[in-house]
């Protein structure tokens, strides 16, 4: 018999010996959390081969606040950088979230910059002058064109940029402590070591969280369903979060009620723009990028948690997978603990998940939905993929993932230039 494997990272079927030039094999087998029988469609033809997975949870609407979402497939918000040096949306940014806005139960919007001294990364968009909201009204005015949800995360990168992206002048950061890692892309696309940042002052920090909200009004006159507040990844507000990074002894460091006042404020701020229900937060309590991690992470989000489930959001983004890099400080966070605590918010599980693992959380009550990034960069009709049993078009290289020169010369390289065709064959589907 062929030996075979799954290989996870693109959900495809793969056979490592030799196989038919074609045959068709169909595997069933019953979920272990409902009386719902799964059908897989193997269609092997010269040696490659795809599955299909009539997934039941994730493909049933569900309501995440004042967002009633036709299906529990989220499109992550990934860092493109393909918005040029204005950082104001254009056309390639217009058709990429059409293409995407018919698939996905909600599309997140790239990260956006609340300032310019909050701007940190090669041509990713931003949300603080007039500009910035006509190129983004007219990618909120294509995405429900097509019928589709759109929220807009905001962002200040804090100490994980560089002072080529401010005119020279110093990041700032909750304490004067540099990322321990091995450097930083700069405006040139250069990479430097990491710098030491300066702390906020306590004026600047009520300054901050004023530009959150004028970020969040503009996100209102652009066209946004509403807003997600980036705490994740070891950007700003990650930076006031975490112990690591933290050394303040004010009302703003310290104990983890001090160290969360910072993001409860700016909570406070946005919501005054938008509903909580159409309000969400992203966060990270397991991950290492950008030198992130402490012992009492544990402790920390845990009480985070319980304070945002207070506040009637939208829903709660957890990175709670560790494919994108685990601290290893003290035990991670899994999504039957981030459930514990918000017994009245929904949670949006995040990074790493298959189709398989994603029917899972939802299936069993973890999760409400889950975000999907790195499939989509080459699939933009990932979900149509998934049901109808279509192949998955080949991994994007690594050199298109991310905005360079080259790509601010063509932005659409890599990011919406024609990809194959959704796969016409007829799937077999079996509920």
């Amino acid at each position: 018999q062929n030996r075979r494997k799954w290989n996870v990272a693109n959900c495809a079927f793969r056979e490592t010996e030799h196989v038919a030039p074609r045959r068709e094999e169909q595997l069933m087998r019953r979920s272990s959390s409902s009386k719902i029988l799964f059908s897989f469609v193997v269609v092997v033809a010269g040696g490659s081969a795809v599955y299909s997975m009539a997934l039941s949870t994730m493909f049933q609407p569900v309501k995440l606040g004042a967002f009633e979402l036709k299906n529990r497939f989220v499109l992550a918000s990934l860092t493109r950088g393909r918005s040029g040096e204005s950082r104001v949306p254009n056309a390639a940014n217009v058709e990429y979230y059409r293409q995407r806005a018919t698939n996905f139960g909600l599309l997140l919007g790239e990260a956006s910059s609340i300032s310019a001294a909050g701007e940190g990364w090669y041509d990713s968009p931003s949300l603080y002058d007039e500009s910035h909201v006509e190129g983004w009204k007219k990618v909120t005015d294509a995405v429900h064109a097509e019928g589709g949800l759109i929220v807009a995360q905001l962002w200040h990168i804090g100490r994980a940029g560089h002072s080529s992206f401010l005119g020279g002048k110093q990041m700032v950061s909750a304490s004067d402590v540099p990322i321990d890692g091995d450097g930083v892309y700069t405006a040139d696309t250069s990479k430097q070591p990491h710098e030491t940042p300066r702390p906020l002052t306590v004026e600047e920090i009520q300054k901050t969280i004023a530009d959150y909200k004028h970020a969040a009004e503009n996100c209102k006159k652009a066209g946004f369903d509403g807003v997600e507040v980036h705490a994740a990844n070891g950007y700003l507000v990650d930076q006031f979060l975490q112990t690591g990074s933290n050394k303040r002894q004010d009302d703003y460091g310290g104990s983890v009620e001090n160290r969360y006042r910072f993001l409860r404020e700016i909570f406070q701020a946005v919501t005054e723009v938008y509903d909580p229900s159409r309000v969400g937060t992203k966060l990270s309590p397991n991950g290492v990028f950008n030198g992130m991690g402490a012992a009492d992470n544990f402790e920390t989000f845990g009480y985070v948690l319980d304070e945002i489930d207070k506040l009637g959001l939208s829903y709660v983004q957890v990175m709670d997978g560790l494919a994108f890099g685990y601290h290893e400080k003290c035990p991670a966070m899994t999504l039957d603990d981030i459930r514990a605590h918000l017994k009245h918010t929904p949670v949006m599980a995040n990074c790493g998940y298959t189709p398989e693992s994603a029917e899972e959380a939802t299936s069993s009550g973890k999760a409400d939905a889950v975000a999907f990034g790195r499939p989509t960069l080459a699939n933009p009709d990932y979900v149509e993929r998934l049901k109808n049993g279509y192949p998955l078009n080949a991994d994007l290289p690594n050199e298109h993932w991310f905005g360079k020169a080259n790509h601010r010369a063509n932005p659409d390289l890599g990011y919406v230039d024609d990809f194959a065709p959704i796969y016409k064959a007829k799937a077999t589907t079996e509920l």
